[in-house]
This record gives structure tokens, sequence and C-alpha cells, in this order.
């Protein structure tokens, strides 16, 4: 891999080399974490999970052919070479750094509440109509997610497009500092994590540190919709584009029209004034949001309106992401990757566009501190509002959503169920051919195994 032979390697992440001295030269071929993945010359970082010692590993990477450890266990004398460090963990970051900083290519640092993922993938398709692109492996955007992907670049990538997720105050620094941004899109700041954020405020204050590590003469794109971005003013000297269908942002979207569960057609215009109309193939405000962070972001780098038009309407669908399946019983909208307020909303938003009864099976939402149950009533009670047939709540706050869904005379059908299990088992009794389903809930409650259910009902 460019730029990381063993001696390099110390030195990044101020370590101490044990070994033979012949063999700081060699670079390594790869880094991993998993020592499953080891393989010839690789690089194994031993990283500790709260219930596994990775350094027990080790013996087994050296058989697979790894050509060095990191290590914050001294190893005593082996007959193999290791990296000694105070923190596998920061060594994988300033590894990861090390490596970054030896391509001469655009990176697009991405972050937000919500939508981070999609807007990644709007922002790809864009840029693939011109470059070679490498951006984050699904949600591997964390201090262990970030570096292995930054590790998956290679010099025929012409622009990467990191996410990075956070939910503590100082982790975006130890993120963006890796990253070392030339474009910083934030999508939004919504009430994801509140639990250890306390306020949008604080939100805003940890998503923007993003902006410290932007290289010179960055580009900033934020979503002028938000009420908090639509307020930041220049950082680092570098004044703000806004995108959004408030008029006044640089990069607007005028005149929608819903295509139902096919989508949105609008018309984009460009600070040049340029404008075009273009069909936003994934149902929902929130996706013209992304497509105009696409256009922002491809104006930035040099793209045509054709180009940015053509990335637009030919974004591939994601499992688990705002994707819609049509089955001979049943349109299925699979949002079930992970869910918060702002997201679960959108996503009913999307659900009132379908033709025919609207089911929605919502679960229980995760990191959302002492206002939960309040989040997870409202949510409910937005489904109702929103004229939701049916409301299935899953899970411990399942019930709350339920029981949001079913205070007022909105009409709507509210059913608690204790466990995925408690629905499979009443599915058929409960669903209806012709129906939409859109299915929503955080990650930890494995809706997926809905969504197989649905397919075959």
């Amino acid at each position: 891999m460019k730029n990381l032979t063993l001696e390099n390697i110390t030195r990044a992440c101020r370590g101490t080399y044990h070994g033979d001295p012949a063999k700081l030269e060699k670079e390594v071929s790869h880094v991993v974490i998993d020592s499953r993945k080891v393989e010839k010359d690789y690089l194994f970082v031993a990283i500790d999970g709260e219930k596994v010692n990775a350094h027990k590993f080790i013996p087994d990477t050296i058989k697979k052919g790894a050509l060095c450890v990191v290590s914050h266990e001294d190893l005593g004398e082996t007959d193999y070479p290791y990296i000694l460090v105070e923190s596998t963990g920061q060594a994988l970051l300033d590894i990861a750094k090390l490596y970054r900083d030896s391509f001469d290519l655009k990176v697009v640092g991405i972050t937000g509440s919500a939508g981070k993922t999609s807007t990644k993938e709007m922002i790809s398709s864009v840029l693939s109509q011109k470059y070679n692109v490498h951006k984050t492996l699904g949600n591997f955007n964390n201090e262990w997610g970030l570096p292995i992907t930054i590790f998956e670049m290679n010099e025929t990538h012409e622009v990467a497009i990191l996410e990075m997720g956070v939910n503590h105050f100082g982790e975006m620094r130890r993120l963006s500092s890796v990253a070392s941004p030339d474009i910083c899109v934030i999508t939004n700041i919504g009430i994801a994590h509140l639990e250890f954020f306390k306020t949008r405020e604080g939100i805003l204050q940890e998503k923007s540190q993003m902006i410290q590590d932007m290289k010179n003469d960055g580009t900033i794109i934020l979503n002028g919709d938000d009420d908090l971005l639509s307020k930041m003013g220049p950082v680092k000297g570098v004044d703000p584009v806004f995108f959004g269908i408030n008029e006044s942002c640089e990069f607007c979207a005028s005149d929608l029209s819903s295509a139902g569960l096919k989508g949105t057609a609008c018309t984009l215009r460009l600070p040049s004034g340029e404008t075009f109309r273009c069909l936003v193939p994934l149902p929902g405000i929130h996706m013209v949001s992304n497509a105009l962070a696409g256009a922002a972001v491809g104006y930035s780098l040099g793209l045509t309106p054709e180009e940015i038009k053509r990335g637009i309407e030919n974004l591939p669908s994601i499992p688990g992401r705002n994707n819609i399946i049509s089955t001979d019983k049943l349109v299925i909208l699979d949002d079930c990757y992970n869910a918060n307020p702002i997201s679960a909303k959108a996503a009913i938003d999307v659900l009132t566009m379908a033709i025919g009864r609207k089911v929605a099976l919502l679960g229980t939402m995760g990191e959302l501190g002492n206002n939960e149950a309040e989040l997870h009533f409202d949510t409910g009670a937005y489904a109702a509002a929103q004229g939701i047939d049916l409301v299935c709540g899953i899970g411990r706050l399942g019930k709350v959503i339920a029981e949001g869904a079913s205070d007022g005379d909105s009409g709507t059908e509210a059913l608690w169920f204790e466990t995925k299990a408690d629905f499979l088992s009443s599915m058929k009794d409960i669903i209806r051919e012709g129906d939409n389903v859109l299915v929503k809930a955080s990650h930890g409650m494995n809706f997926p195994e809905l969504v197989e259910a649905l397919k075959e009902f």
C-alpha cells in the first residue's frame, strides 16, 4: 500500500517497533482489524472489542502471513515484528491519516443527524458521471469504519466520499482530522443521539467541527431548509453555500410534482442561473434535498448540468433505505436500516404518496435520551395525522408509538406487538393484499426480518 512501510507506520502512530530492522522498509499489502481477513503481508491492528481480546488472535494472523501486527500489549520477545502503541484504536486512525495524505484526490466529507448514507449515495451517483469515485462502504462511518474505508482507496480513485457519524462530543475531530475533507456537507441537525448531545444546538456544535479540518480553499455545503444550519456564517473564512426548497438557496428546487412512489419531479436551479427539469427516482421531499446536495457537490467539482441531471436520475436503490419493493401482493417501503424521529416522519411522508391502504410497521428508535417516550408518541401521532390507515408499533417503545397513533379521532387503527415474533404470527390476519407497507425502526430491531416475511406474503 502506498507509503505504508513499517517504518512510516511506526512513526505515524508514535509506536515502538520490535523485530527485524531489515523489514522496516517493507510495505504492508493491506490493513485490517478482523483477524479472519488477514492474508500475506497484511498489517493486523489488534483492537479489543467489548467481549473479545483481539490480541489472542495475533498468533493466528502470523500463521496466515501477516507482515506485522499493532498491539497495545507488550508481547515481549517474538519471532515476528510488532509495533507497540498506547492505543490501537488511535493507531488505526493515525495509519489511516498517513494513507489518506498520500493521495492527491478530492475528499467529500458528509455528516448530519439523518440522511447521511442516502445523501452519500446521491452524491456518488452524480460524481460518477465524471469521476472514478470511492465511497464509504455501507455504514462504515465511525472510528473503526472510516479507516477501513480509507484503506480501500487506490490510485485509480479521483474522488472519495467519506461519511462521518458521531454520537458523543469530541468524536468528530477524531474522524475529520483523518478525512481532511475538501468539501464539507451537513445534511441536517435533528434530534438523533439526544441522550448524549442533550440539545440540537449541541448536535450542531459537534457536527460542524468537521469544517475545522477542511482543506484550505475548501467548500462548505449546508441544508438551507434547516433552521440551525441556515444561520451559519463563514467558517475559516469560507462562506457556506446552501441547498434547499427555500428560493434564497444557491441550489434550489421548485415546481415539485409527486410521481407517487416512483419519485418526485422538480426543477433544479444552479448558482449560474441554469435550470433543468429532472425526476428524483425515490419518493419523498428528503430525496429532493439529497438531490440538491448532489447537485451542489457536482457543481463545485465542475460537472455540467447534463451530468448532474443524469447522476440524479440514475440513482440506484439501496436495501433498507427508502427501497421500494413490489411483489405480486404488496408494495413494501423498505426503510428499516435505521431510524430517528426525523427519518421516521420522512418515511411516513413517503408512505402517504402510495395509492391504496397504507400500513406502517414502526419499531423502537434508540439513543433518544430522557424524551424517548414523548418522541415515540409524537411519531405515532404524526402517522395518524398524515392519514396512515394502520400503525403497528413493535417492541417496548412501539407500544408508545401505537398509543400516539390511537390518540385522537383520526380513524387510524393502531396495534401493539411486544416482539417481532408476535407480529409475524398475526401478520396474515393484519396485512391485506394490495397494502403499501412501510418498515422502519432502529438497526438493533433487525427489521429486515419483517421485510423478508412481507416478500413471502
